[in-house]
């Protein structure tokens, strides 16, 4: 029998390809389905980051404190009297939403190349591996946002009705870490020399997001470059948490809806080119 009537009589009978890609809109029912096995997976994979470490998650807490500790003390002294107002929150909410940001693309581009046993063993939509690293970055910002509201009840000793818009704010940028996440999982399986690249890819948006410094004071007399600036949808997440916490700062309309396209532009991209590549993950 040809491989024409071999396929039509599958077709026929019901019979399916194995591995074959589903349509997109089944892949996405199916990856919700499985939701489960991503949490559990999260889980298991931060437990076992922690299981040989004395201090266990409390690294999850300690590392960006250090890190956000460090940067202050540095930075403060260099910028002088040129650094940002109400330094400390401005600082703190913009090393512990970039570790957020950063650690999804840094680890979902990892997440299918570090699974290949779990690829090629199991059926399941690939999705949910870059999926649940997200979830474990998020799951690690939380204790660091507790840290973050301490912080500024201690230094601006209020809360305010605008700290409820964080939640809004994180929803739209777990939306855009799992897109991210997605993108860079497909090409760093393809291109596994790609990995190499990405600390500086990291670095380079952490120096231009403004973590530390204004980016609004430093290019304040090149409207252009300003403009340029604000399209960069890390600084566009991170100037929007400011306005919602620090005292002193806005949340403005148009950075608003910039962080509402970059969170559903790169979602669905991100979910589209994933799924395109649905059937070459762990083939090679």
């Amino acid at each position: 029998m040809s491989q024409e009537n071999l396929a039509a009589y599958a077709a026929e009978h019901g019979l399916k390809r194995m591995g074959a890609r589903p349509s997109f809109f089944n892949y996405i029912a199916e990856t919700w389905q499985r939701k489960d096995f991503a949490v559990a997976l999260s889980t298991f994979s931060n437990e076992a980051a922690n299981a040989r470490n004395r201090l266990g998650k409390w690294w999850n807490i300690l590392l960006p404190t250090i890190q956000a500790a460090t940067y202050g003390l540095i930075f403060g002294v260099i910028l002088g009297d040129s650094r940002p107002d109400n330094f400390l929150p401005f600082l703190f909410t913009g090393v512990f939403l970039f570790s957020f940001l950063s650690g999804s693309f840094y680890s979902g581009a990892s997440s299918i190349t570090s699974n290949s046993g779990l690829v090629r063993s199991l059926s399941f939509p690939r999705a949910l591996l870059p999926i649940s690293t997200v979830i474990t970055q998020f799951v690690n910002l939380l204790p660091q946002l507790g840290i973050l509201l301490v912080t500024l009840l201690i230094i601006q000793r209020e809360i305010t009705w605008s700290w409820l818009a964080l939640i809004p704010i994180l929803f739209l940028m777990t939306m855009f870490a799992a897109g991210l996440a997605m993108i860079a999982a497909r090409l760093t399986a393809q291109v596994r020399d790609l990995s190499k690249l990405l600390p500086f890819v990291t670095r380079i948006f952490f120096y231009t997001s403004g973590i530390f410094f204004s980016v609004d004071a430093v290019l304040a007399n090149y409207p252009q470059a300003l403009a340029i600036a604000k399209l960069n949808p890390v600084y566009d997440y991170i100037e929007i948490a400011r306005g919602a916490l620090v005292q002193g700062y806005t949340m403005e309309t148009d950075i608003w809806i910039a962080c509402i396209i970059w969170a559903f532009a790169t979602f669905i991209f991100g979910s589209i080119f994933f799924w395109k590549a649905e059937e070459e993950y762990g083939r090679d």
